[in-house]
């Protein structure tokens, strides 16, 4: 195989599937739900339980070049986006959690709960959280034996990608792998048993013999606006799908890892969402 795992091949998650009551009306406006789910759940967040899932901070022992470490979490809620939920109805969403120990699951069921308890949206509708189921996800990241010579990638949520500094137009599949692995190692260094023992350049250089075939893509503007700052910031980016032909068998792993972390700027908001499948 081209590529060394002496550290292991496995990327491990924890899927909490959060279900609710509404006790009064909440809206969440469309395309922002997990953002503000995001809000309500960093608010709940307390002490120690914060610092470490929703503000952590840079250490000597964490990966270089960051200037801020990405937060072991992710929302799935677009199914909630531009929906309002009436006082007796009930509404959920996952959340994908990286750091996999149970204090931290703990951490952040509680933290759901009191959330809800104290308001949710842009009205501060309250629910009740009536259950929250976990699912532990392992996925494989060696090569596969055989894969498909084409796949087509569904951006489910709006996606950005930047390379060099540049907002990529169009994702390029050594881009769009390139942030997908330094994202899945990434999360794995911080939150699981330690960063991939591969030789990042020569998967570059392999990767860019995957070329894109065709594309439908569309541009969607949106944003969000602090509560603690009052600042607006862009979380829109492109959606659609894109067609990828070559040589995937080392990368497939990666794809689906990217199903479960997103890939891109803003990920932990729900932006990002990929859906991969074969087209031949």
């Amino acid at each position: 195989m081209p590529a060394c795992y002496k550290g292991g091949t496995r990327f491990d998650l924890i899927r909490l599937q959060f279900e609710f009551t509404a006790l009064d009306s909440i809206h969440f406006p469309e395309g922002k739900a997990a953002n503000i789910l995001r809000g309500a759940f960093g608010l709940a967040l307390e002490g120690e339980a914060h610092a470490r899932i929703f503000a952590p901070a840079r250490n000597e022992c964490g990966p270089s070049g960051l200037a801020d470490p990405p937060r072991p979490f992710v929302f799935r809620a677009r199914h909630l986006s531009g929906l309002t939920v009436h006082p007796g109805e009930a509404f959920s969403f996952n959340f994908h959690l990286f750091a996999t120990d149970p204090a931290a699951q703990a951490a952040v069921g509680e933290a759901f709960a009191d959330a809800a308890r104290a308001g949710i949206g842009p009205g501060r509708g309250r629910a009740e959280m009536r259950s929250a189921a976990a699912l532990p996800v392992s996925i494989d990241l060696a090569p596969l034996p055989a894969a498909p010579p084409r796949i087509r990638v569904e951006f489910l949520t709006p996606t950005e990608l930047k390379n060099e500094g540049e907002i990529m137009r169009r994702p390029r599949f050594d881009i769009l792998f390139a942030r997908i692995r330094d994202r899945v190692s990434t999360l794995r260094e911080l939150y699981g048993p330690g960063p991939l023992d591969i030789d990042f350049a020569a998967m570059a250089e392999r990767a860019a013999a995957v070329q894109m075939t065709a594309c439908g893509l569309s541009h969607v503007d949106l944003e969000r606006r602090s509560t603690r700052t009052g600042q607006t910031h862009p979380i829109g980016g492109f959606t659609g799908w894109a067609d990828y032909e070559g040589p995937l068998e080392e990368f497939l792993p990666y794809l689906e890892a990217a199903r479960w972390t997103g890939v891109g700027r803003q990920a932990v908001w729900g932006k990002g969402e990929i859906y991969t499948q074969s087209t031949g």
